[in-house]
């Protein structure tokens, strides 16, 4: 989800390689025909519906989800009854749905009226064309002119060409998830506050010997998870030494530091330790919804590094309801490597609403858009999905703050980092993806740190690299 952020690509990359990339499954882009196709536009009556579609992830859940939900309640109380709102969702692990997003906005015959945008493909897709601008559309709603979003949510949906590609619908920050009642078992604190890596490690060390049976922590580590590898793992653990992805300073990528080595090694410690589940079960596309779902509302993982969205699937009608939620996890901040200042870090990412460059609709896409971003929408949305909001003026409805974890997820922005905003990021993600994997499986570190270097040197070009 994912997100606060939860970022680039050259789009011509992922066409060529996606496969490799984002370990596709061969599967067809899953897309609904233009209308043209449909015949849902045939014909010069003006009774004729306009049938606008939404592309977006699905993850599984089908109509189940939370977002297919929403677009559905949105859509029937929508005033325009000239138009008809259809999802189109592409079912996708979160590495497979970037590539196929790709596939589909290429071409007028399947490109949707709307997509979901992660704001760290945004960059890619819009320098490769296939998104519209809205910075004129963006003038005349006074909803984006007023204050109601907030203006640092904004630089998410800003490409490199200083234009707006998106609006933001959520946003999201990372930490350590936690089973009071697993803690309480082991002898830890039910208010648990790791000042570094080592009382991390030590808390999961404690639960292997105390529950055996407990998975102590779990990471994403596998390529098959994409960007969560990259983002909720690699990038909250480099970040937490200090060291950054990309040196702005120079305009070039870290390929070697001691931050990346001391990142890769809290990784081997946790598999050479088997602090973590089986890597049959953290390296395929589904690891996330496996620790999310099953593992923690079943009492089966003590410990988990990941977002602040997750608590949407156990609310009523989510994907795992888990009402004894809000009493038996804990959220405490992801520290520091050493508890350095500023002692505890997140990355912020999130999603967006965008019109592809190749939609048929776009002014009624775009009057949507609008709508389904209102105030109501948006509040509407977040406490469904558990995401953080956007707008300043749903951060203060008492409907959103009263939700459980919802204002330390927030607090836990004030020390947020975002991924580079740059063309190369989503190639250089899929080698973070690559490396973390590698060493989950054995490789030593220096080892797969040496492949990385190489790798992005290759992508990014000699001149834009560099060594801490």
């Amino acid at each position: 989800m994912a997100d606060g952020g939860r970022k680039k690509w050259s789009v011509t990359a992922v066409l060529l390689s996606s496969a490799l990339l984002f370990g596709c499954s061969g599967q067809s882009v899953k897309t609904t025909p233009g209308p043209t196709q449909t015949g849902k536009d045939e014909g010069n009556s003006p009774a004729a519906k306009k049938t606008i579609t939404i592309t977006y992830r699905d993850d599984g859940i089908g109509e189940q989800g939370a977002l297919f939900k929403w677009i559905k309640e949105v859509a029937a109380s929508y005033p325009d009854k000239s138009v008809e709102i259809k999802p189109t969702p592409i079912q996708a692990s979160e590495g497979d749905y970037f590539a196929k997003i790709a596939l589909a906005l290429k071409s007028k015959d399947t490109a949707p009226d709307i997509v979901t945008e992660d704001t760290f493909i945004l960059n890619s897709d819009a320098s490769a064309g296939y998104l519209e601008p809205l910075d004129d559309r963006l003038k005349g709603w006074e909803d984006w002119t007023n204050g109601s979003f907030i203006e640092a949510m904004k630089k998410g949906v800003t490409a490199s060409d200083g234009k707006v590609y998106g609006v933001p619908y959520n946003t999201d920050s990372r930490g350590l998830w936690y089973n009071k009642e697993i803690f309480k078992k082991a002898g830890l604190p039910e208010n648990w506050q790791p000042k570094n890596w080592d009382e991390v490690l030590n808390a999961a060390r404690t639960i292997k010997e105390k529950a055996p049976d407990v998975v102590p922590i779990w990471m994403n580590m596998g390529k098959a998870t994409g960007e969560a590898t990259s983002m909720q793992t690699y990038e909250m653990l480099l970040y937490g030494t200090g060291e950054r992805l990309y040196d702005d300073a120079s305009g070039k990528w870290i390929v070697k530091s001691q931050g990346i080595l001391d990142a890769l090694g809290f990784i081997e410690k946790v598999t050479k330790e088997k602090l973590g589940p089986p890597l049959s079960k953290v390296l395929n596309g589904q690891a996330g919804n496996t620790a999310t779902r099953e593992y923690l509302p079943k009492g089966k993982l003590a410990i988990s590094l990941d977002g602040s969205w997750i608590t949407g699937n156990y609310l009523e009608g989510g994907a795992a309801p888990w009402p004894a939620y809000k009493d038996v996890l804990g959220f405490a901040p992801m520290p520091t490597s050493k508890g350095q200042a500023p002692g505890s870090i997140t990355l912020a990412g999130g999603w967006a609403l965008s019109i592809p460059s190749n939609a048929q609709h776009k002014d009624e896409a775009w009057n949507f858009i609008k709508y389904a971003l209102n105030k109501e929408n948006t509040q509407k949305l977040v406490i469904a999905s558990g995401n953080i909001t956007v707008r300043a003026d749903v951060a203060k409805d008492p409907g959103y703050t009263k939700m459980p974890f919802n204002e330390l997820a927030t607090e836990y922005l004030k020390n947020a980092e975002f991924r580079p905003a740059q063309d190369k990021y989503p190639e250089v993600s899929t080698q973070i993806q690559t490396m973390v994997e590698s060493v989950a499986t054995g490789t030593a570190p220096a080892a797969a740190l040496n492949k990385y270097t190489q790798d992005v040197t290759r992508i990014a070009g000699p001149e834009h690299v560099t060594e801490k």
